[in-house]
């Protein structure tokens, strides 16, 4: 059973540790995301930590959006808030694509209503000249804190979670959040030299971030590719997923078939989501633009032992129906996990990250909901 994960893993790592009251490897979620059939509907949400809980933000007073990433003990609290309170199916590590640049020792922060911003943009390749090295060490408070939050856990799974290249890099680029992002696709064809020593900067932080929170005792990891919906089909392919790819070499070892389940979620990606799932994903991330079935179709699922092209979905219920009526919520929530069983595979997940207004109870009966369904 547990031999069938990666001997690369430490013995004690959940997908392989012999200590039922610590495994993973039959959890719900671990066996949603293998395409077995668990014994109930595993679902977790997107930013199901944070703002929209009550205790999140009590415990959260006085202290920065990054600091409190990197306070050990504060991140795991915040990590196991939303599983003690609402019984979904997996804890997503309290943190920010952005936690990389902090740590080592890049100027940002992340202001409330704006989102990270950095005290000067890399826009000149001195200011990527200029970059600090990527070390394994700078990682220390993040496997802390996994550490701490994985021992809380016991049988159910930790998801880590990084930014992918392109998205981290356009921040860097803009200095701040952007609608159109137009400075890293500027650059990525008027200096690609600059461009491809950027990308690989940030695929090295991100493959490395990933890489501690997996050795530390992650489960699942998440690649988010927040802004690859602003590209072409062309551009993603050329200028950005190789660099996608480089960061996930970084963990190449600890996944694939039987190993640590990896999952790739973009926002707006519906045209490229056979090139996400190419760059090494085990799990595709459905926004909530395009139905689970006509996903499943654009990637050529069909029954067959290739695992590359079978791959599972996660998704994709529309957040702005957490305020609906419920019968509406409900509605909407059956008819995803309908389009899903498609698929090789469904987890449940929102079409992006949890609102910040969105009332608790609402969440923690949709979970109540989705457990009850039978497949």
């Amino acid at each position: 059973m547990n031999q069938e994960f990666s001997p690369v893993l430490p013995a004690n790592h959940p997908l392989r540790t012999e200590d039922s009251a610590q495994s993973t490897a039959q959890s719900a979620l671990i066996k949603g995301y293998r395409g077995e059939v668990p014994d109930r509907r595993p679902v977790w949400f997107m930013r199901q930590a944070g703002r929209s809980l009550p205790e999140y933000r009590k415990l959260r007073e006085g202290t920065t959006m990054l600091d409190s990433c990197l306070i050990p003990e504060m991140a795991s609290e915040i990590t196991l808030q939303p599983v003690r309170r609402h019984d979904v199916d997996a804890a997503i590590f309290f943190s920010d694509i952005v936690i990389p640049l902090k740590l080592a020792g890049v100027g940002v922060e992340i202001q409330p209503g704006v989102g990270p911003v950095l005290d000067a943009p890399i826009r000149t390749p001195q200011d990527i000249a200029n970059l600090p090295e990527i070390t394994d060490e700078m990682f220390e408070p993040i496997t802390e804190a996994v550490k701490l939050t994985v021992a809380e856990l016991g049988p159910r799974p930790l998801i880590g979670f990084a930014g992918a290249p392109y998205t981290v890099a356009a921040y860097m680029v803009e200095g701040r959040p952007s609608r159109d992002h137009l400075g890293p696709r500027t650059m990525m064809y008027n200096d690609p030299e600059s461009w491809d020593r950027l990308m690989s900067w940030t695929a090295e932080a991100s493959g490395r971030f990933l890489r501690a929170q997996i050795m530390a005792g992650a489960s699942a990891a998440q690649l988010f590719d927040s802004w690859a919906g602003s590209l072409s089909r062309t551009n993603y392919l050329d200028k950005v997923m190789p660099y996608s790819q480089q960061a996930l070499e970084h963990i190449e070892d600890l996944t694939g078939d039987n190993g640590v389940p990896l999952i790739h979620f973009g926002t707006g990606t519906g045209e490229i989501l056979d090139l996400m799932r190419d760059t090494g994903a085990t799990v595709v991330g459905v926004d909530y633009r395009l139905r689970l079935d006509e996903a499943n179709r654009r990637l050529g699922n069909t029954p067959g032992p290739d695992g590359r092209t079978n791959v599972v979905l996660q998704g994709n219920i529309d957040p702005a129906l957490l305020d609906a009526d419920w019968d509406v919520l409900e509605t909407h929530v059956r008819e995803v996990i309908a389009q899903g069983a498609k698929a090789p595979g469904h987890v449940l997940n929102l079409g992006h990250g949890v609102p910040p207004t969105t009332d608790p109870t609402v969440l923690t009966r949709l979970v109540e909901l989705i457990h009850s369904i039978d497949y």
